[in-house]
């Protein structure tokens, strides 16, 4: 059975009569007492019952008529979804965040998104921002959200938020009881402190050993862990310390006792920018999900905190 068939049977049910329905669909009747036959025999069975006026449907018809209309939906539901895909308000966003930028930005970005794109599908993929350049450039997502060097020439970079690099101090580091927070400092200032460290996944990993280098200093690593808010809590209640982005000491870090250090000798490039890949074909709702990103950062307050401690 195909599409034309459906049709005509759907009409042929509906209107009772070869006659009437051959005049809705503008066609002849001979044409299309051919094509019932022609359904009828692929059924294998009679699908009208013909001793009456209208036609009325065999239980085997029912049956059919149900499969038809099944496919005639599904259909014009592809037709509606290739259209909505076709003027770029329909489709799928392949997105590429880490966990904590998730916790921060898609409480309040995902639902204005989703009122301007119904019919746009979010699949999400949590990973460290180190790996989503890669994933990106692989074609395994659309759009990175993530804090990076913009080094690719194949990948648009978007800068969303500058992003400074401190060190987070727990309430009984011996940094936290001697220096005021918010104070600069340099590296050398905590060499003796112990360290949790993210892996190598993560960019401030890859910030952490480029300083530990330059300073040629070896920290005692107390722990080293995948995850960030696994690392700002065992620092914040270990007595110790981690390289950090400003944009991570919130609330919570100070609540905990803790404190940040901007580090005064540093200049950091690797900022938090929305990446995708430099082409022509970048989905029009991939760059509103962008600006409705920075939209949300610049007025948020998380930026501002640190700051007012």
């Amino acid at each position: 059975m195909n599409m034309k068939q459906a049709l005509y049977f759907k009409t042929i049910a509906k209107y009772g009569t070869i006659t009437a329905a051959a005049k809705q669909l503008y066609i002849s009747q001979p044409s299309l007492s051919q094509t019932l036959r022609q359904i009828e025999d692929e059924a294998g069975t009679p699908l009208f019952d013909r001793s009456t006026s209208p036609f009325h449907l065999t239980y085997a018809g029912e049956r059919y008529l149900r499969a038809v209309e099944a496919m005639l939906e599904i259909e014009t539901q592809l037709k509606e979804e290739i259209e909505s895909i076709r003027r770029d308000d329909g489709g799928r966003l392949r997105l590429g965040i880490s966990i904590t930028r998730a916790m921060q930005v898609l409480p309040d970005v995902i639902p204005i998104f989703t009122k301007a794109y119904p019919n746009v599908t979010i699949e999400l993929t949590e990973a460290a921002s180190a790996s989503l350049e890669g994933l990106l450039q692989k074609g395994q997502i659309d759009l990175a959200l993530a804090a990076l060097e913009a080094n690719e020439a194949n990948i648009a970079y978007e800068l969303i938020e500058k992003e400074s690099i401190g060190i987070l101090a727990g309430r009984d580091s011996q940094l936290a009881q001697l220096v005021p927070s918010g104070t600069p400092i340099s590296l050398e200032t905590v060499e003796k402190e112990m360290f949790v460290s993210l892996d190598s996944s993560h960019s401030s990993r890859i910030i952490q050993d480029r300083l530990f280098r330059r300073y040629n200093i070896r920290p005692k690593i107390l722990l080293e862990t995948s995850a960030l808010e696994v690392a700002r809590r065992v620092a914040l209640k270990g007595g110790a310390c981690m390289v950090l982005p400003d944009v991570y000491a919130d609330d919570f870090v100070f609540k905990s006792g803790g404190a940040f250090y901007p580090l005064k000798d540093y200049e950091n490039h690797r900022h938090f920018y929305a990446c995708y890949r430099n082409d022509e074909n970048t989905k029009k709702y991939i760059r509103d999900f962008v600006s409705i990103t920075a939209s949300v950062l610049a007025h948020s307050t998380h930026g501002k905190r640190i700051s007012q401690k």
